[in-house]
């Protein structure tokens, strides 16, 4: 949150940013389930055939290990929704692909999920606001 000063001259106006939502805790949280016996591993590795599909073809390396199998590194898939997409949203391949939806007028909504391609685990890892006008982002 931030401020902005008030027309009327009073204590400035507090503005609520619309930023991105971080999904860490409730990753960490089925992690430790897992780890102590109370959620099968079936329960966390589900991916959908398409998301393993966008993961085997597109997805962005990183070094960060699969906290479920251990085996494998995880790869990021993000896919963007928004006005004039398809209902099951664009694959965002390259991070140039997330600057260009950002420099457009309407609001998009980028879904960045981490996946293994071994054992099929995923996880929204974080959701991020892209484009529109910085004016209608906030509120106040």
């Amino acid at each position: 949150m931030s401020k902005r000063p008030n027309p009327n001259g009073s204590a400035p106006a507090p503005v609520f940013r619309f930023g991105t939502v971080d999904h860490r805790l409730a990753r960490r949280s089925a992690i430790n389930e897992f780890k102590k016996g109370r959620i099968g591993r079936l329960d966390l590795c589900d991916a959908h055939p398409e998301l393993m599909r966008a993961a085997r073809a597109i997805g962005r390396a990183t070094e960060t290990p699969c906290p479920i199998c251990e085996e494998s590194t995880l790869v990021l898939v993000t896919y963007v929704f928004g006005p004039r997409l398809p209902a099951e949203g664009k694959l965002a391949v390259e991070l140039k692909d997330l600057a260009d939806f950002n420099r457009r007028g309407e609001n998009f909504t980028a879904y960045v999920v981490e996946v293994c391609r071994e054992c099929r685990w995923n996880h929204l890892v974080r959701v991020l606001p892209l484009g529109g006008n910085a004016s209608r982002r906030h509120a106040g």
